[in-house]
């Protein structure tokens, strides 16, 4: 999106921690990362109990800010629980400039509960103000603002503008058998896709329910679960794999995380994608599988899937196995519905989600936010 904004003439300043990141990479300095001008600032753990990272105090950004946060426009705030989202909102209002802030899915009221004895006091100390004198909450789809807006009873202006993805980068890859051809075990198979972080909330045991019913009537279906471990997750999934009379090593394929090409093979390759969460903000996989041009399968706890049903750009079910299963069954047995399918989650994707479009969007919300600042 940054590089996007860019390109539109509009310049763009990123303040960032290097949580996460290798020690190669350059703190407390601006970098130039095609034409954004980045700087990622050192920080400290402090109070680990309250997540991987703990919070991530940092001197650095708090005096870069203080120092330059006038200069700005507008500025806009990613994320809610950390130091640096905190401090930015205390300087907005201490300067008197617009701000917007992104939830990211993180007050839908299940996720809002979940671990609710840590939250609870750090809502109240700062993030309800500044949630409430922001210029305006920024959601990516219309069922997070609707459920998020009321339910925080906000008054301040909400605006609905979705995550945007580079259509070329996924339109102009078109082998569609070179995965099957690293894997002969897939070569004659009807491939279901799983891409995503292994973690509860995606669902996984719904899917591993839904596919062992499955393969009773699809013996030819093969499903391919990509992505990265967390917590150890991947030995549940294959416990109840096991469970379910299912083969390791010829019904289920687990590649770990892929990325780049390896990532677009997979896309290319499987016949159907599909991601039952219980709890999913957005969504990226599914629109990056819709510009493939892969029928998707989503739970209706996935915040664009009010869009996707408004569009027939797939099927969206409760997050249950028979719903999965019969969702599955008729689309791998369905070559038409598959096509049909298809065809309008590209077009969805291309109207929807094509970078330079979301960022006209985010352009014009931009502008209208500064006129009645």
């Amino acid at each position: 999106m940054n590089r996007a904004l860019v390109k539109k003439g509009i310049e763009v300043t990123v303040y960032t921690t290097n949580v996460g990141l290798d020690d190669s990479v350059a703190v407390n300095q601006e970098l130039d990362i095609e034409g954004v001008k980045v700087t990622y600032f050192g920080f400290i753990k402090l109070f680990e109990f309250l997540g991987t990272v703990g919070w991530q105090f940092s001197r650095h950004i708090t005096r870069a800010l203080k120092s330059n946060l006038a200069a700005f426009e507008l500025i806009y705030i990613v994320d809610i629980w950390s130091y640096p989202a905190t401090i930015a909102a205390y300087y907005s209002r201490l300067y008197g400039k617009p701000y917007v802030v992104v939830p990211s899915g993180m007050f839908y009221p299940r996720t809002f509960y979940k671990k609710i004895w840590k939250k609870w006091p750090y809502y109240h100390f700062a993030i309800k103000r500044y949630l409430e004198e922001a210029s305006a909450i920024h959601y990516t789809s219309r069922d997070e603002a609707e459920k998020t807006h009321s339910f925080l009873n906000l008054n301040n202006r909400a605006i609905v503008i979705p995550n945007g993805i580079e259509l070329s980068e996924f339109s102009n890859f078109a082998n569609s058998h070179a995965l099957r051809a690293e894997m002969p075990l897939l070569k004659d198979k009807k491939i279901i896709l799983f891409l995503g972080r292994l973690t509860w909330t995606k669902g996984l045991d719904i899917l591993v329910q839904a596919y062992a019913m499955l393969r009773k009537d699809v013996k030819d279906a093969h499903l391919l679960i990509v992505g990265i471990d967390q917590k150890s997750y991947s030995q549940k999934i294959k416990r109840w794999v096991r469970e379910r009379g299912m083969n390791l090593d010829t019904d289920i394929t687990f590649t770990g995380m892929l990325t780049g090409n390896d990532k677009l093979k997979a896309y290319k390759a499987c016949d159907i994608f599909v991601l039952p969460s219980y709890s999913e903000n957005f969504g990226m996989t599914i629109v990056e599988a819709m510009a493939c041009g892969v029928p998707v399968i989503i739970s209706d706890k996935v915040g664009i899937h009010k869009e996707i049903e408004c569009n027939k750009a797939g099927i969206v079910i409760e997050p249950n196995a028979q719903s999965l299963y019969q969702a599955m069954k008729l689309l791998l047995e369905n070559a038409g519905l598959r096509k049909e399918v298809s065809i309008n989650g590209r077009k969805m994707a291309e109207e929807y989600y094509d970078i330079d479009k979301v960022a006209d969007k985010m352009i014009t919300a931009y502008q209208e936010i500064l006129k009645i600042k």
